[in-house]
């Protein structure tokens, strides 16, 4: 499966984007897929997850529960994300794998190229 993420830009403190991750080759019906970022000078860290078509349980990185939502329908996932921070600033990935959704980097098979979040007043 191939992904593409898109929706990145510029933000101020506070506001909201939606990020989107297209995928193509497969659906994603049956693929669990996951958000990732990576700040400057940081190690990639998981942000978000859900499951594939019969097992949408959700998994949220503690720093983003509560401000960020993942969904996803047959080929596209996304990633809508409320009251952004600074710290939010960072290269967000999404990625896709078989089985059950995770929470560690390892366990994605398939990667997005990532889009560019920054929130900055």
């Amino acid at each position: 499966v191939q992904l593409q993420a898109s929706g990145g830009g510029l933000v101020r403190p506070g506001g909201s984007l939606r990020l989107s991750c297209a995928a193509s080759g497969r659906t994603f019906n049956t693929y669990a897929m996951g958000w990732f970022r990576q700040a400057p000078g940081k190690e990639r860290e998981f942000v978000a997850a859900i499951g594939w078509w019969f097992d949408s349980i959700t998994y949220y990185a503690d720093s983003v529960k509560g401000r960020f939502t993942i969904s996803k329908d047959r080929n596209t996932g996304y990633l809508q994300m409320n009251s952004l921070q600074p710290e939010d600033t960072a290269v967000y990935y999404c990625a896709a794998k078989q089985g059950t959704a995770g929470v560690t980097l390892g366990e994605y098979d398939y990667w997005g190229q990532g889009t560019l979040v920054t929130v900055s007043s």
